[in-house]
Protein backbone atom coordinates (compact mmCIF):
# COMPACT_ATOMS: atom_id res chain seq x y z
CA UNK A 1 0.00 0.00 0.00
CA UNK A 2 1.46 3.34 -1.08
CA UNK A 3 1.68 6.29 1.32
CA UNK A 4 -0.45 9.27 0.30
CA UNK A 5 1.36 12.07 -1.59
CA UNK A 6 1.02 14.47 1.35
CA UNK A 7 2.87 11.99 3.57
CA UNK A 8 5.62 11.67 0.95
CA UNK A 9 6.08 15.44 0.94
CA UNK A 10 6.29 15.62 4.75
CA UNK A 11 8.71 12.71 4.81
CA UNK A 12 10.85 14.40 2.17
CA UNK A 13 11.00 17.60 4.18
CA UNK A 14 11.92 15.67 7.31
CA UNK A 15 14.71 13.97 5.41
CA UNK A 16 15.81 17.36 4.10
CA UNK A 17 15.86 18.75 7.64
CA UNK A 18 18.13 15.90 8.73
CA UNK A 19 20.45 16.65 5.82
CA UNK A 20 20.49 20.36 6.69
CA UNK A 21 21.39 19.54 10.30
CA UNK A 22 24.11 17.07 9.30
CA UNK A 23 27.63 17.73 10.55
CA UNK A 24 28.73 18.09 6.91
CA UNK A 25 26.70 21.32 6.58
CA UNK A 26 28.52 22.74 9.60
CA UNK A 27 31.91 21.85 8.11
CA UNK A 28 30.90 23.38 4.78
CA UNK A 29 29.82 26.57 6.52
CA UNK A 30 33.35 27.15 7.82
CA UNK A 31 35.20 26.21 4.62
CA UNK A 32 37.54 28.93 3.36
CA UNK A 33 37.19 29.69 -0.35
CA UNK A 34 39.20 31.76 -2.82
CA UNK A 35 37.46 35.08 -3.60
CA UNK A 36 36.76 35.80 -7.28
CA UNK A 37 39.06 38.85 -7.22
CA UNK A 38 40.87 40.13 -4.14
CA UNK A 39 41.84 43.20 -6.15
CA UNK A 40 38.22 44.10 -6.89
CA UNK A 41 37.30 43.48 -3.27
CA UNK A 42 40.04 45.87 -2.14
CA UNK A 43 38.95 48.49 -4.68
CA UNK A 44 35.29 48.26 -3.60
CA UNK A 45 36.33 48.45 0.04
CA UNK A 46 38.48 51.50 -0.63
CA UNK A 47 35.73 53.23 -2.63
CA UNK A 48 33.08 52.61 0.03
CA UNK A 49 35.39 53.61 2.89
CA UNK A 50 36.37 56.79 1.07
CA UNK A 51 32.73 57.66 0.36
CA UNK A 52 31.80 57.00 3.99
CA UNK A 53 34.62 59.17 5.30
CA UNK A 54 33.88 62.12 3.01
CA UNK A 55 30.08 62.02 3.29
CA UNK A 56 29.88 61.54 7.06
CA UNK A 57 32.71 63.91 7.96
CA UNK A 58 31.27 66.67 5.76
CA UNK A 59 27.84 66.25 7.33
CA UNK A 60 29.29 66.25 10.84
CA UNK A 61 31.02 69.56 10.16
CA UNK A 62 27.86 71.07 8.70
CA UNK A 63 24.85 72.59 10.52
CA UNK A 64 23.07 69.25 9.99
CA UNK A 65 25.38 67.03 12.03
CA UNK A 66 22.36 65.20 13.50
CA UNK A 67 21.73 63.66 10.03
CA UNK A 68 25.19 62.10 9.69
CA UNK A 69 23.91 58.51 9.78
CA UNK A 70 22.00 58.89 6.50
CA UNK A 71 24.87 59.86 4.17
CA UNK A 72 26.66 56.83 5.63
CA UNK A 73 23.82 54.68 4.32
CA UNK A 74 23.95 56.32 0.90
CA UNK A 75 27.70 55.71 0.67
CA UNK A 76 27.00 51.95 0.71
CA UNK A 77 26.00 52.27 -2.97
CA UNK A 78 29.72 51.87 -3.72
CA UNK A 79 29.48 48.22 -2.66
CA UNK A 80 27.59 47.31 -5.80
CA UNK A 81 28.85 46.45 -9.26
CA UNK A 82 32.41 45.51 -8.36
CA UNK A 83 32.39 42.78 -11.03
CA UNK A 84 30.33 44.70 -13.59
CA UNK A 85 31.85 45.51 -16.99
CA UNK A 86 33.47 48.95 -17.17
CA UNK A 87 30.50 50.58 -18.86
CA UNK A 88 27.98 49.01 -16.48
CA UNK A 89 29.48 49.90 -13.09
CA UNK A 90 28.30 53.48 -12.79
CA UNK A 91 24.64 52.74 -13.69
CA UNK A 92 24.66 49.98 -11.07
CA UNK A 93 25.99 52.35 -8.38
CA UNK A 94 23.41 54.96 -9.44
CA UNK A 95 20.51 52.48 -9.18
CA UNK A 96 21.79 51.22 -5.82
CA UNK A 97 21.85 54.80 -4.55
CA UNK A 98 18.26 55.33 -5.68
CA UNK A 99 17.12 52.18 -3.88
CA UNK A 100 18.93 53.21 -0.69
CA UNK A 101 17.23 56.60 -0.73
CA UNK A 102 13.86 55.06 -1.60
CA UNK A 103 14.19 52.55 1.25
CA UNK A 104 14.80 55.34 3.75
CA UNK A 105 12.00 57.44 2.27
CA UNK A 106 9.32 54.74 2.27
CA UNK A 107 9.80 53.77 5.91
CA UNK A 108 10.13 57.40 7.02
CA UNK A 109 6.88 58.24 5.24
CA UNK A 110 5.13 55.28 6.87
CA UNK A 111 6.36 56.49 10.26
CA UNK A 112 5.08 60.04 9.87
CA UNK A 113 1.77 58.69 8.56
CA UNK A 114 1.24 57.27 12.05
CA UNK A 115 1.82 53.58 11.35
CA UNK A 116 1.82 51.39 14.47
CA UNK A 117 4.99 49.37 15.20
CA UNK A 118 3.52 46.17 13.76
CA UNK A 119 2.41 48.02 10.63
CA UNK A 120 5.88 49.52 10.25
CA UNK A 121 7.40 46.04 10.37
CA UNK A 122 4.93 44.74 7.79
CA UNK A 123 5.85 47.69 5.55
CA UNK A 124 9.51 46.81 6.03
CA UNK A 125 8.86 43.19 5.10
CA UNK A 126 6.91 44.14 1.96
CA UNK A 127 9.75 46.47 1.04
CA UNK A 128 12.24 43.60 1.55
CA UNK A 129 10.31 41.50 -0.96
CA UNK A 130 10.10 44.34 -3.48
CA UNK A 131 13.78 45.19 -3.07
CA UNK A 132 14.74 41.55 -3.61
CA UNK A 133 12.79 41.51 -6.85
CA UNK A 134 14.28 44.81 -8.06
CA UNK A 135 17.82 43.75 -7.13
CA UNK A 136 17.45 40.59 -9.21
CA UNK A 137 15.56 42.32 -12.01
CA UNK A 138 18.18 45.06 -12.37
CA UNK A 139 21.05 42.59 -11.88
CA UNK A 140 22.67 44.66 -9.15
CA UNK A 141 24.44 41.60 -7.75
CA UNK A 142 26.21 41.32 -4.41
CA UNK A 143 25.76 42.30 -1.62
CA UNK A 144 22.09 42.12 -2.61
CA UNK A 145 18.85 43.40 -1.14
CA UNK A 146 19.99 43.01 2.47
CA UNK A 147 21.87 46.34 2.24
CA UNK A 148 18.68 48.14 1.23
CA UNK A 149 16.74 46.47 4.05
CA UNK A 150 19.45 47.62 6.47
CA UNK A 151 18.99 51.18 5.22
CA UNK A 152 15.22 50.91 5.63
CA UNK A 153 15.68 49.73 9.22
CA UNK A 154 17.46 52.99 10.01
CA UNK A 155 14.24 54.82 9.14
CA UNK A 156 11.91 52.75 11.34
CA UNK A 157 12.15 55.22 14.23
CA UNK A 158 9.66 58.08 14.79
CA UNK A 159 9.68 61.12 12.50
CA UNK A 160 8.54 64.54 13.66
CA UNK A 161 7.76 66.28 10.35
CA UNK A 162 7.72 65.84 6.59
CA UNK A 163 10.79 68.05 6.33
CA UNK A 164 12.64 65.38 8.31
CA UNK A 165 11.54 62.76 5.80
CA UNK A 166 12.83 64.95 2.98
CA UNK A 167 16.10 65.60 4.84
CA UNK A 168 16.68 61.88 5.41
CA UNK A 169 16.17 61.13 1.73
CA UNK A 170 18.32 64.06 0.57
CA UNK A 171 21.21 63.18 2.88
CA UNK A 172 21.04 59.54 1.81
CA UNK A 173 21.14 60.68 -1.81
CA UNK A 174 24.08 62.95 -0.99
CA UNK A 175 26.00 59.97 0.39
CA UNK A 176 25.12 57.99 -2.74
CA UNK A 177 26.36 60.87 -4.90
CA UNK A 178 29.69 60.82 -3.07
CA UNK A 179 29.86 57.05 -3.64
CA UNK A 180 29.11 57.54 -7.35
CA UNK A 181 31.87 60.16 -7.62
CA UNK A 182 34.38 58.02 -5.69
CA UNK A 183 33.68 55.02 -7.94
CA UNK A 184 33.89 57.14 -11.08
CA UNK A 185 37.26 58.55 -10.07
CA UNK A 186 38.83 55.19 -9.15
CA UNK A 187 36.98 52.56 -11.16
CA UNK A 188 39.91 52.10 -13.53
CA UNK A 189 41.64 50.26 -10.68
CA UNK A 190 39.23 47.34 -11.01
CA UNK A 191 40.02 44.28 -13.11
CA UNK A 192 37.55 42.60 -15.45
CA UNK A 193 36.32 39.42 -13.75
CA UNK A 194 33.31 37.91 -15.54
CA UNK A 195 30.89 36.22 -13.17
CA UNK A 196 27.77 34.11 -13.81
CA UNK A 197 24.39 35.79 -13.50
CA UNK A 198 23.08 36.19 -9.98
CA UNK A 199 20.81 33.43 -8.75
CA UNK A 200 17.22 34.15 -9.64
CA UNK A 201 17.90 36.86 -12.24
CA UNK A 202 17.04 34.56 -15.16
CA UNK A 203 13.94 32.95 -13.69
CA UNK A 204 10.54 33.67 -15.25
CA UNK A 205 8.82 36.70 -13.75
CA UNK A 206 6.14 34.70 -11.87
CA UNK A 207 8.88 32.69 -10.14
CA UNK A 208 10.68 35.89 -9.16
CA UNK A 209 7.46 37.30 -7.70
CA UNK A 210 6.87 34.13 -5.70
CA UNK A 211 10.43 34.26 -4.33
CA UNK A 212 9.98 37.92 -3.37
CA UNK A 213 6.67 37.09 -1.67
CA UNK A 214 8.34 34.35 0.37
CA UNK A 215 11.03 36.74 1.54
CA UNK A 216 8.42 39.34 2.49
CA UNK A 217 6.43 36.78 4.47
CA UNK A 218 9.57 35.44 6.15
CA UNK A 219 10.84 38.91 7.06
CA UNK A 220 7.43 39.87 8.47
CA UNK A 221 7.23 36.70 10.56
CA UNK A 222 10.71 37.18 12.04
CA UNK A 223 10.17 40.88 12.81
CA UNK A 224 6.72 40.37 14.33
CA UNK A 225 8.00 37.53 16.52
CA UNK A 226 10.75 39.82 17.79
CA UNK A 227 8.16 42.54 18.43
CA UNK A 228 5.93 40.11 20.32
CA UNK A 229 8.94 39.10 22.43
CA UNK A 230 9.41 42.74 23.40
CA UNK A 231 12.88 43.03 21.86
CA UNK A 232 14.05 46.63 21.28
CA UNK A 233 15.05 46.31 17.61
CA UNK A 234 12.62 43.86 15.95
CA UNK A 235 13.42 45.24 12.48
CA UNK A 236 16.86 43.67 12.74
CA UNK A 237 15.26 40.22 12.67
CA UNK A 238 13.94 41.10 9.20
CA UNK A 239 17.52 41.78 8.06
CA UNK A 240 18.64 38.34 9.25
CA UNK A 241 15.69 36.60 7.61
CA UNK A 242 16.25 38.41 4.31
CA UNK A 243 19.95 37.58 4.29
CA UNK A 244 19.36 33.88 4.95
CA UNK A 245 16.59 33.59 2.35
CA UNK A 246 18.91 34.92 -0.35
CA UNK A 247 20.62 31.52 -0.52
CA UNK A 248 20.11 29.99 -3.97
CA UNK A 249 19.83 26.40 -2.62
CA UNK A 250 18.78 24.83 0.68
CA UNK A 251 22.31 23.92 1.74
CA UNK A 252 23.50 27.47 0.99
CA UNK A 253 20.61 28.81 3.07
CA UNK A 254 21.84 26.66 5.96
CA UNK A 255 25.41 27.87 5.44
CA UNK A 256 24.17 31.45 5.57
CA UNK A 257 22.25 30.84 8.77
CA UNK A 258 25.25 29.26 10.53
CA UNK A 259 27.73 31.81 9.21
CA UNK A 260 25.53 34.76 10.04
CA UNK A 261 24.89 33.53 13.58
CA UNK A 262 28.53 32.78 14.40
CA UNK A 263 29.90 35.90 12.72
CA UNK A 264 27.31 38.11 14.42
CA UNK A 265 28.09 36.69 17.87
CA UNK A 266 31.82 37.38 17.50
CA UNK A 267 31.24 40.77 15.89
CA UNK A 268 28.76 41.76 18.60
CA UNK A 269 31.40 41.05 21.23
CA UNK A 270 33.79 43.38 19.41
CA UNK A 271 31.09 46.06 19.18
CA UNK A 272 30.32 45.71 22.88
CA UNK A 273 33.97 46.34 23.70
CA UNK A 274 33.93 49.53 21.63
CA UNK A 275 30.55 50.84 22.82
CA UNK A 276 31.04 49.97 26.50
CA UNK A 277 32.98 53.22 26.89
CA UNK A 278 31.21 55.42 24.33
CA UNK A 279 33.77 56.72 21.80
CA UNK A 280 33.70 60.25 20.48
CA UNK A 281 32.71 60.94 16.87
CA UNK A 282 36.08 60.82 15.10
CA UNK A 283 37.31 57.51 16.59
CA UNK A 284 33.86 56.07 15.86
CA UNK A 285 34.02 57.18 12.23
CA UNK A 286 37.57 55.87 11.88
CA UNK A 287 36.46 52.46 13.19
CA UNK A 288 33.55 52.34 10.72
CA UNK A 289 35.84 53.25 7.79
CA UNK A 290 38.46 50.63 8.70
CA UNK A 291 35.86 47.92 9.35
CA UNK A 292 34.21 48.64 6.00
CA UNK A 293 37.49 48.17 4.15
CA UNK A 294 38.43 45.00 6.03
CA UNK A 295 34.95 43.56 5.47
CA UNK A 296 35.36 43.69 1.70
CA UNK A 297 38.80 42.08 1.91
CA UNK A 298 37.73 39.08 3.97
CA UNK A 299 34.07 38.36 3.13
CA UNK A 300 34.98 36.56 -0.10
CA UNK A 301 36.94 33.95 1.88
CA UNK A 302 34.03 33.10 4.15
CA UNK A 303 30.83 34.91 5.11
CA UNK A 304 31.71 34.43 8.80
CA UNK A 305 34.78 36.65 8.42
CA UNK A 306 32.67 39.33 6.78
CA UNK A 307 30.01 39.25 9.51
CA UNK A 308 32.66 39.58 12.22
CA UNK A 309 33.41 43.00 10.71
CA UNK A 310 29.94 43.87 9.40
CA UNK A 311 28.26 43.47 12.79
CA UNK A 312 30.33 46.03 14.73
CA UNK A 313 30.30 48.31 11.68
CA UNK A 314 26.49 48.21 11.48
CA UNK A 315 26.15 48.83 15.20
CA UNK A 316 28.61 51.71 15.10
CA UNK A 317 26.75 53.22 12.13
CA UNK A 318 23.55 52.89 14.18
CA UNK A 319 25.33 54.66 17.01
CA UNK A 320 26.30 57.46 14.61
CA UNK A 321 22.65 57.88 13.65
CA UNK A 322 21.37 57.49 17.23
CA UNK A 323 24.11 58.17 19.79
CA UNK A 324 21.77 57.37 22.69
CA UNK A 325 21.26 53.77 21.50
CA UNK A 326 23.59 52.48 24.19
CA UNK A 327 25.76 49.44 24.75
CA UNK A 328 22.75 47.09 24.85
CA UNK A 329 22.65 46.93 21.04
CA UNK A 330 25.14 44.05 20.58
CA UNK A 331 23.04 41.53 22.53
CA UNK A 332 19.90 42.70 20.74
CA UNK A 333 21.68 42.19 17.43
CA UNK A 334 22.61 38.61 18.34
CA UNK A 335 19.07 37.71 19.42
CA UNK A 336 17.51 39.23 16.31
CA UNK A 337 20.06 37.55 14.03
CA UNK A 338 19.48 34.11 15.54
CA UNK A 339 15.71 34.54 15.30
CA UNK A 340 15.95 35.72 11.68
CA UNK A 341 18.20 32.78 10.79
CA UNK A 342 15.87 30.22 12.38
CA UNK A 343 12.80 31.67 10.71
CA UNK A 344 14.67 31.85 7.40
CA UNK A 345 15.63 28.17 7.54
CA UNK A 346 12.09 27.18 8.48
CA UNK A 347 10.60 29.15 5.58
CA UNK A 348 13.18 27.89 3.10
CA UNK A 349 12.36 24.30 4.03
CA UNK A 350 8.58 24.66 4.26
CA UNK A 351 8.35 26.45 0.91
CA UNK A 352 10.99 24.32 -0.81
CA UNK A 353 10.14 22.60 -4.07
CA UNK A 354 10.82 18.98 -4.93
CA UNK A 355 13.73 20.20 -7.07
CA UNK A 356 15.16 22.08 -4.08
CA UNK A 357 15.01 19.00 -1.88
CA UNK A 358 16.38 16.77 -4.61
CA UNK A 359 19.31 19.13 -5.13
CA UNK A 360 20.01 19.00 -1.38
CA UNK A 361 19.90 15.19 -1.39
CA UNK A 362 22.34 15.02 -4.31
CA UNK A 363 24.65 17.56 -2.67
CA UNK A 364 24.52 15.62 0.61
CA UNK A 365 25.40 12.31 -1.06
CA UNK A 366 28.23 13.89 -3.04
CA UNK A 367 29.63 15.40 0.17
CA UNK A 368 29.50 11.99 1.86
CA UNK A 369 31.20 10.33 -1.11
CA UNK A 370 33.89 13.02 -1.24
Amino acid sequence: MHAPPAFDLVRTRRASLRRLLALARLRESFAVASPPSLRNAAVAGMQTSLALLIAVAATHLSPWAHMEGFPALGALAALFGRFAPAGRRMPVVFLAGLLLAASVGVLSAASIAGAAPATMLICLALLAGALTWLTNRWRLGAPGAVIFVFAACAAVGPVDAWRTVAARVLFTMAGAAVAWAACGATDRLRSEVPLPAAAGSDRPLPHQWIAAGRIALCAASAALLALAAGWPHPAWAAIGATAVMQGSHLHITMHRAVQRTVGTMIGAALAWGILASPPTFWPLLAAVVVLQFVTELVIGFNYVFGLICVTPMALLMTSLAAPASGAGMPMARVLDTVLGALVGIAFALVFSTLDDRTHLAVHHEMARAG
